[in-house]
This record gives C-alpha cells, structure tokens and sequence, in this order.
C-alpha cells in the first residue's frame, strides 16, 4: 500500500525468512526478501527500501560485504541496516558496527526486540511511519490525528495531498522528483501519470496557504520539489 514503509529482509535460511516477513507485515510495513547478498544487492538498487534486516552470513556474498557496499555508496549510504548475526562477540560487533550497519542483534534474538529496533530505525527516518508528530515552521501534521494545522488552524486536507505533506514533512529541504513521489505516495506498483504529482502539490499549496500565508513548497526546476 502506498505510503508504508518498506523493510528489506535479507536472510537465507527459509524459516526465519517467513517469520521475519511475516511479523514485519503484521506491523502494517511492507516486505520483500532476499536468501543471498547479491539478490539483496540487485534488489536495494532496483528498488530501495526504508530499511535493511541483514544477516551476517549468506551465501556467495556475506552481509558484512553487503553492508560494506551499500554504505559506500552515496544513493543508498542512508539506508539503515540492522545486521542479524550469531557472533556474539564484542569484536564481531564492533566489526559490523565500523562496516556501517546501524544497529547489531545477536541470535537467538527476540522477534519483539527486533520489531522494536526496527521502530526506531524508522522513527529516525521516518517518523510518520511509526505515529510521530511532525512539524516544520508553523505546520503540525498529528499521524494519530489524522490533522494538519497552519498556525494553529486546522486544514482540509484530501488522502493523497496528506500523505504527499507527510514525506515533505519527514525530510524539508529534501529535493523529491516526481518519480519520487510517485513511489511514496502512490505506491511503486500503480502506474499514474508525472504530471499527476503537479496537480496535487498544487492542490496542496492552495490548502497550506490558508489566510494568505507563503507557499512553503519549493518547486526545483529541473528537479522537483521540496518543503522549504
């Protein structure tokens, strides 16, 4: 479904791979899988994700080398990955720590646990996505609520101009394509048309310039657009 998150689990044995997949689904998060590291690789740059769940050890390419990847590069360095492994020693830790991953689990690990890592690490990225109150200058988005509020007076906002105000609000300053909102908002499997997005950013300047008040959506010729 649009808007929701999507976790990237890269493990290879099967039966932990379902039940990863599927308690990550039963949060409301999207999921795809990968049993190897040069799947994992193929995937992230086809389509990358919010988040990475990592195993240490997988067949021809190691996480270690997977994670060491995606980290140098500049398109998918932000990407936090939380790295599964059953080296529970301090230097196997530190090791995956200094490779870039963002958070280390030792197996046998707690699924709960896990589950609430993987809140945090979207909670650092996108903090919508886990309930968050967002705000930017005089603009309060209230996830719980459902409401946007300009200095202190609610708006009426439709579904998709809402969610396109989210991803704006989770990253200002951030330059979005049209393409990239086209995946956040609508969903990476629904065809709509580019010019789709300028209509509703348009729709959504009207609503936000409530009493006058400045357009705080940039339009980047060229580019896209971007909040402040």
């Amino acid at each position: 479904m649009a808007g929701e998150p999507l976790v990237l689990v890269v493990e290879d044995e099967p039966a932990q791979r379902e039940v990863l997949a599927y308690n990550i689904k039963a949060e409301g998060f999207q999921v795809v899988t990968a049993e190897a590291g040069d799947e994992a690789l193929d995937l992230v740059r086809e389509t990358p994700p919010d988040v990475i769940v990592l195993d240490w050890m997988l067949p021809h390419v190691s996480g270690i080398e997977v994670c060491r990847q995606l980290k140098m590069s500049g398109d998918t360095a932000r990407i936090p990955i939380i790295m599964l492994s059953a080296r529970s020693e301090e230097m196997d830790r530190v090791r995956g720590l200094e490779t870039g991953a963002d958070d280390y689990v030792t197996k046998p690990y707690s699924v709960a646990e896990l589950l609430a890592r993987l809140r945090t690490q979207l909670r650092r990225i996108r903090p919508a996505a886990v309930g968050e109150r967002l705000e930017f200058d005089d603009i309060l988005l209230d996830m719980t609520e459902h409401r946007v509020y300009r200095a202190g007076q609610s708006l009426s906002l439709g579904p998709t101009e809402f969610r396109l105000l989210t991803a704006f609000m989770e990253r200002p300053g951030r330059v979005w394509s049209r393409e990239q909102l086209l995946d956040r908002v609508w969903g990476r499997d629904i065809y709509v048309d580019s010019r789709t997005v300028d209509v509703h950013v348009g729709r959504l300047r009207k609503a936000l310039r409530v009493d006058g008040a400045e357009d705080p959506i940039r339009t980047v010729r060229g580019a896209g657009y971007a909040l402040g």
